[in-house]
Parts: structure tokens; C-alpha cells; sequence
């Protein structure tokens, strides 16, 4: 089976739902074990009784991203019974604001989410890969690693760090048998857009929904499936070859909106 990823491990943080879930899913209807590690333990538990439902392999982990000794004990839990294969560091919250209305509070939530969070990931990871000399990290970029985005001061920041953790860590483990790239959605149809939508545009939403819709130059969101597959491309013995680069899956926004 192409694609296959029978007997291996991945290791999916916010696995429970949005993007995470639809890779966590993915990944197990070919065949890996999937740990879902989830900040919500009703996500987590969720996503694993379907995965096991649809006859995969799955376990939940309750965990904080941002928690370095708690994310570090679940991966040697995991090494215990498990070869870590897989790593995606898929965790990650959303500011809307420019730097003006973007406070110390904030950028320090964001801060240590979406890049204390990944590094704590790869950190765990890394002893583990190195020991097997053979692993694969996918990290959760952005378009707005690339390119600027109205009002995502503090999310942009953070999601350029990941881009550039994925170059340096691709650079200095190439020759430990370890691949490291990451991938940069526009925007997904994710339950998270609905409810900000809801909450920020209860009269209009409909027509707001449109419009987001329209950022993408293909005319839509993307599908968190298709986030998903470009990530099991990448994790399978087919994509060997290919290491230390980002992926836009952006439905054409970054080169044909201009």
C-alpha cells in the first residue's frame, strides 16, 4: 500500500480535533499508532474511540504543551512500549492584533504554545530519533511565516519561529537519519473558524464566511483531509528524500494574491 505507514508510531499533539484529528485519523486508517497528546481530554478521548471504532490504533495523553517536564515523561512513556517514528507538532492558538493591541500577556500565551510548545516537542523527540537514526517531524507553520497578514502581529511572529526551528533543526540532524520539515496552511475549515466567526460576526455570519472563504484565490477553505494528506506524504518512506523545506497548501494565496 502506498503511503503506508503499518507498524509505525506518531506522536500527533492537538490530535483531537481540527487539523490534528483529521491527521491522527488519517494516519491510523494507515496503519500507525497514533498518540494523541490534547490539552482537551474530551477531544483526545473522542478522536481515540473512533480511531479505535474504525478498527485503528490509538492512545489519548493529557498534556500541556507548554509544560516541558510533562511532555518529556510522555514521550519516554510512549519509547517504553513504542519506536517513536513520527512527530507532528500540530498544537496551536490564534491571536487577532496589531502590536498595539497586542499585550505582554499575550504574546507570552502565544510564546509558549506555538514555539515553546514545538520546541518542547522536537527536544523530547530528538534523544529518541537519534537512538533509532531514523525519524520524521512535520511542524504546523503558517502562511503567516511567509508572507504579512492584517492583524496577526503575535501569531505571525510565532509561526515564523516555527518555520525557521524547522530549517535549523533539518540542518543539524540530516546526517542522524532524521527529516524535519513543515507545513503552511491558509485558511481551514476547522471548527475553530466557525466559532470565531460566531463570536466576533453573530449578525453577518453567513456572508462572513464568503468572504474568508474568498481570501484564498481557488475560492474556499481548505479541508483539514487535505492538511492531513499532505502531512502523511510527508511522514511515509515515499517523501525519504525531502527534508528541511516548508509546504504551502494555501489554495494559491501566497503566490497569485498580489
Amino acid at each position: 500500500m502506498i503511503f503506508s505507514l503499518k507498524g509505525k508510531t506518531a506522536i500527533i499533539t492537538g490530535g483531537g480535533s481540527g487539523i490534528g484529528k483529521a491527521i491522527s485519523t488519517t494516519f491510523a486508517a494507515q496503519g500507525a499508532h497514533v498518540c494523541i497528546l490534547d490539552f482537551s481530554e474530551d477531544n483526545g478521548n473522542t478522536t481515540v474511540s473512533e480511531i479505535k471504532e474504525a478498527n485503528g490504533s490509538a492512545s489519548f495523553y493529557h498534556c500541556d504543551v507548554a509544560n516541558q517536564e510533562r511532555i518529556e515523561n510522555i514521550f519516554n512513556e510512549i519509547a517504553e512500549k513504542h519506536t517513536i517514528d513520527i512527530l507532528i507538532n500540530n498544537a496551536g492558538i490564534a491571536h487577532v492584533g496589531n502590536i498595539e493591541n497586542t499585550n505582554a500577556e499575550d504574546l507570552d500565551r502565544l510564546y509558549n504554545v506555538n514555539i515553546k510548545g514545538v520546541y518542547n516537542g522536537i527536544k523530547a523527540a530528538i534523544k529518541h530519533f537519534k537512538k533509532n537514526n531514523n525519524g520524521v517531524i512535520i511542524n504546523m507553520a503558517s502562511i503567516a511565516s511567509s508572507v504579512g497578514i492584517s492583524d496577526r502581529f503575535a501569531y505571525s511572529m510565532t509561526k515564523g519561529a516555527v518555520l525557521t526551528m524547522t530549517y535549523s533543526v533539518a540542518k543539524d540532524y540530516v546526517t542522524s537519519g532524521i527529516r524535519c520539515n513543515c507545513i503552511s496552511p491558509a485558511r481551514v475549515h476547522t471548527p475553530f473558524v466557525d466559532g470565531f466567526i460566531k463570536q466576533n460576526y453573530p449578525d453577518n455570519q453567513e456572508e462572513m464566511f464568503e468572504n474568508l472563504s474568498k481570501t484564498q484565490p481557488i475560492g474556499r477553505m481548505g479541508k483539514p483531509v487535505e492538511i492531513a494528506n499532505l502531512a502523511l506524504y510527508l511522514c511515509s518512506d515515499e517523501a525519504s528524500f525531502i527534508t528541511g523545506t516548508d509546504f504551502p497548501i494555501d489554495g494559491g494565496f501566497i503566490k497569485l494574491n498580489g
